[in-house]
Order: C-alpha cells, then structure tokens, then sequence
C-alpha cells in the first residue's frame, strides 16, 4: 500500500521536509501513528533527507523517475523503504527496491543469512540487509500478478549510508546473497547512483509503481498443497524477516548442542505468523541431515491431513512416522530424539492416551525425550480445560529440567491475506489484546457478516466451487443428535431453511479436506491447526456481550461439549475463577476458527447482540 508516491524532481523539493511529509502519509494512507520523538522520524531525516537526497540528486536520473517511500506489502507489516521506478532503454518496466539502514558498526552472527548489530540497545541477530530486501522482492513477484505478466523487472539493493567498513557486511561468507541484492556503503554513493542509472533510462512519473500497487495480489499457498513439494527440497515459502530468524535459530541451536546437552527453544506467534511453516521447514532440513526428528501436535486433524496429503507419494524419506501426537512420550527414553518440533503446543496436556492416565506432563515429557525441543505455540489458542501449553509453563518445564531456553516472536503474515490489520481489529474485538486503533479500514481480507445463516452457507458453498477449499465452522453449542441418528441433522434454523450436521466421523481427523466435507459443519477439533480459502463461521450462544464487550457463557455449550469438561467441578469450587477461565477459552474459540481462511471470512451470530456489536466494530 502507497503511503509517500512521488517523482525523482519532486521529492528532491520535498527532501527538507521528508520526515513530516512521509509521517503524514503513513498515518493518512496505512493508518500507522509515528512519533515525531520516535527514531523512526529522526531515521526518515537522516535516511531519507540526507542520504537519499543526494543519492538520488543526480542529472542522470530521469526528474520524472518514479519514488515510492515506506510501501506497505499488500496486508503485510513489512514496508519497502524506497522504491525508484521506470524503464530501462529497451523499454521495460523496472523496480528498484533500497532497503535504508542506519547501522554503523556490524559483526558477523552465528545464524546463517544474519548479521550482529546494535538495535533497541543491545547487540541482536538480524536477516542481513541483502536477504531482507531479497525477500521482499520476492514476495512482490511471487504474489503480485502484474511484476509477472507485465512484466516488471524487481532490483533488490541494500544502502548502509552510516557503515564504512565492509568487512563484515560485504564478507565471501555472504557472497550469494550479496548476488541477488548488493550493498553499498557510506563511501559507495556513488555505485548506488550508478545502479540506478543503469537501470532506469527513462522516467514514468511513478506509472509502474501505481501499477504494482493495483496489482491482483495471490494468496499465499496453503502448507498442506506444499508438503510433499517441501518434503522433495524444494523452497514453497519464502521467510521473511522474524520467520527467517527464528528458523536459522533453530538450525544453529541443533548445532550448538553437544552430544550430551539439551536446548529448549519457544517461537510465539499468532495465527497465520508461520509456525507451522517454520516447523516443515525445519523438519525438512533436519532430515536431510541424518537426525532423528518428529513434528509433534496434540491435536490430531493436523496429523492426520499430512498423512493423508502425503500417502502414496514416493519421498525419499519414510514419511508413516514423521508426525506423532503428544501423546507418544510418557514413556520415552531420556533423549531418544535428536529434535522434535513441537507444533501447536498450547494444546499440550497433563495426562496422555484415550483414558487420560498415562503420564504427568507432556511438556516435561517432550522435552525429557529430546535434546532439542522447539515449542511452537499461541497462548489465545488455547481451547480446552486440559490445554496446559501456557508460554509460563513451557518456561517453567525448561527451567526445572535446568535447560536454558531461546525465545522468538513472529509477526509477519501467511494467513488471512497476510493482514496485520485484521488480527489485530479481531483480538482488540475479542477482548484478547490487539489495538484500540485497529481498524478495516487499510485491511484486504474479505470479512463479511450475514442476518440469515442460508446465505451464510449459500456464500460458503459458491466459494468453494472453484477448488473446494472453503468450509463451514461453529462454536460448539449443538449437540452431535445425528450420531446416533443419521437421519437428524445437528444444526438447525427452521425459519432460514438451513439444517446441517456435524462433520462425519466418516473423515475422521482429515475433515478439512475431504472431498465431500462442504455438506457438514466442521468445529474446533478437525480445523485447528489448519487453513481454508474460505471459511463461513456460524457464532453459537456461547458468546455474548456484556457490559459493551464480548464475553463467553459456558453455560451455552452443547452438553456433549468436551472441550470444558471440567468446568463444572471447577465451578463449585470457585464459581468467578471458573468463569473467568471458560470465558477466555470460548474467546479463543472464536478467535481460532475465524483466523483459518487464507482468503476471507463470513460471520452469521445466533445473538443479534452480538451481530450488532461486530458490525459497529467493523464499520470502524
């Protein structure tokens, strides 16, 4: 998104002012508030008002050359801190992308594609400056349809105008990247100038970069179609920025721990934020390394639709034993792994097996089996009275086992058409964190709420025409009639003609993706985990308002509801602390099964109350 778009000749007249110009915008355009006392602002003078300027106040450049500063990737966090657009002497479109950084001093770091620098006041891992803006233009070309059909040639370049040493930045050890987008120094203006000229002969008033920003933009493709693609080696997800950091971590954690020690690492993240990527990444590359790795998950559909996914295939490796439930290591052996990666680990339990008495702790079991143990896991998905998979309790499982642990924190987006913007309007609305300011407004994921559950399902069906894909979910407050008699249906609404049952246990775990599973309603247990183009979300009694915010009742849950089983002992024991805990996990519910479409979400709430307070925050 478009926040400051100019040519070369008026942003030459701008440059005095640039900061407040582009603070203006950014706010104007991505509704994002910056200080003028951030070091954003101050970055913006010096980045962009001294260093750029005379970067870009050269007779050689074009006056009419395109310049974009701060664009915003399609519904992404990630912003391209200078563009410069038009064509070369053949004619063609061309993009040059220049990531600014201020850094002064650089030391090499022990991830692979990182480099040390001080930020926030300590010395941090970070992608170098090559890699990241490497992988912004990729996601320009890999999800912009007009960069391909144009097409429009993208040119990554990294500009480190406080950096006068290139020992470290500009090392053999980066040559590949340095390939793919080159760095230039404090002292290297001129060959930043020389980059451009070569490439832009011609100015276009910034027609290309207006033409990439009204660009259909691709949804990013689903884990479960890139398994086995992934599985063979091959690269399906490009990670960006914390993604990439938090995976390099994980690699040089496994090298760093001796034949005898152990390592915890602990990756947050919210829905769509590529833990789950991350994980297949990880388990990919720990195979091809000889090492004894599983990907682990309580829950089962995730299991289940990789297996599924992946039977048949001919791999060259042994796929049947690769994903394991939870569940498998009360009786492990101390280290009997070399890894396991841990997905989804807020839904981790205390007893394990179908009677619920084996064991004690699956999060001490796990990581008592391995010598690294990477958790993945989201505190607001957690969705049952067993789930013990808190970030405290991870912490506090490494901590009595006496093994340092590692944290990271992932924000950018795969899910939801890569939008920020939706999460967090959807946890602010839930009352699960998120930001007061959050707003639709700047968002492109389709959200929709319907009066009448028939045109809910009507949408969900049309959607899923085109590669059934898009499925129906529910909070569970219907009881499951029709397994006993197939001839009932589970969720009824006599006066909009809409009756449907429960998923099947025909599919088992692997409903998401069955071929017939359009015709039933899905809930928490068989999508958790995993994601649709399209998903319809019928919001049951369960959630009400309460005093102007949204509040879970447990008390209209489904009697055959497992997932707080619990609750009623809890309650007569201390009735506020037990509705406290149920409200918060109906929350998370909700929050779970409206983040699982890539592509948009339709709403229909059996509370009117409650479809009037979502469609005041949606107007917002």
């Amino acid at each position: 998104m478009l926040a400051y778009i100019s040519t070369k000749g008026q942003f030459l007249q701008d440059a005095p002012e640039i900061e407040e110009l582009v603070r203006e915008k950014v706010e104007e355009h991505l509704g994002i508030r910056i200080s003028r006392a951030s070091s954003e602002y101050q970055s913006w003078r010096n980045s962009l008002g001294n260093a750029m300027y005379h970067v870009m106040n050269s007779s050689d450049i074009p006056d009419d050359a395109g310049v974009a500063i701060e664009y915003r990737l399609h519904g992404r966090g990630q912003r391209i801190d200078f563009m410069v657009s038009g064509h070369n002497e053949r004619g063609t479109a061309q993009l040059l992308l220049i990531e600014l950084k201020q850094w002064q001093d650089v030391e090499f770091s022990p991830l692979d594609d990182h480099v040390r620098t001080y930020l926030h006041g300590g010395l941090v891992n970070v992608s170098h400056p090559s890699y990241q803006v490497w992988s912004y233009g990729r996601l320009l070309h890999d999800f912009y349809e007009y960069v391909v059909s144009d097409p429009v040639i993208v040119s990554p370049s990294a500009y480190l105008h406080n950096c006068h040493v290139g020992t470290v930045i500009k090392s053999g050890r980066y040559v590949d990247l340095l390939a793919k987008a080159p760095v230039f120094l404090a002292n290297e203006r001129r060959q930043l100038q020389d980059l451009i000229t070569s490439t832009v002969h011609h100015g276009d008033s910034s027609k290309v970069i207006r033409r990439v920003e009204s660009s259909p933009v691709q949804v990013s493709r689903q884990l479960v179609d890139a398994l086995e693609s992934m599985l063979r080696g091959n690269e399906e997800f490009v990670l960006i920025d914390d993604q990439k950091t938090a995976f390099e971590s994980i690699r040089s954690a496994i090298r760093a721990v001796p034949n005898m020690g152990k390592a915890v690492l602990l990756v947050k993240g919210g829905p769509g934020t590529g833990k789950s990527v991350i994980a297949i990444n990880a388990l990919v590359d720990l195979l091809a390394q000889n090492l004894n790795v599983r990907y682990v998950t309580k829950n089962a559909a995730p299991r289940a639709v990789y297996q599924a996914k992946l039977k048949g295939k001919r791999l060259d490796v042994a796929t049947n034993n690769l994903f394991v439930s939870s569940d498998s290591f009360h009786d492990a052996a101390t280290d009997a792994f070399d890894v396991l990666l841990v997905d989804e680990a807020h839904r981790l339990v205390e007893k394990s097996g179908f009677y619920r008495n084996l064991g004690e702790n699956q999060i001490s079991e796990v990581i008592n089996a391995a010598r690294v143990n990477v958790f993945f896991a989201d505190e607001s998905q957690l969705v049952t009275w067993r789930d013990i998979g808190t970030l405290d309790n991870i912490r506090a499982a490494s901590r009595e086992a006496g093994i340092p642990m590692e944290e990271f924190e992932l924000t950018s987006q795969f899910r939801c058409a890569g939008s920020t913007d939706y999460l967090a309007w959807l946890d602010y609305t839930l009352g699960l964190g998120g930001d007061e300011n959050a707003s639709l407004q700047n968002s492109e994921f389709d959200l929709r709420q319907f009066d009448d559950p028939s045109e809910l399902r009507d949408y969900i069906f049309e959607k899923n025409r085109s590669s059934n894909k898009s499925r129906l979910l529910a909070g569970y407050c219907w009881d499951w009639v029709s397994k006993k008699d197939p001839s009932l249906f589970d969720i009824e609404f006599p006066d909009s003609n809409f009756a449907m049952k429960w998923n099947l246990t025909d599919d088992g775990s692997a409903w998401m993706i069955a071929p017939t599973s359009i015709n039933e309603i899905g809930c928490i247990h068989t999508c958790q985990g995993l994601e649709g183009d399209f998903i319809g979300v019928i919001i049951g009694d369960d959630l009400e308002v309460v005093n102007g915010v949204l509040h879970g009742n447990p008390f209209k849950r489904s009697k055959g509801d497992q997932s707080l089983r619990g609750f009623k002992a809890a309650f007569k024991v201390d009735p506020d602390s037990a509705l406290a805990r149920a409200d918060v996990l109906i929350r998370n519910t909700y929050r779970t099964l409206l983040t699982r479409g890539m592509l948009g979400t339709a709403i229909y709430c059996t509370n009117v109350e409650v479809r009037r307070f979502l469609s005041s925050r949606m107007m917002r």
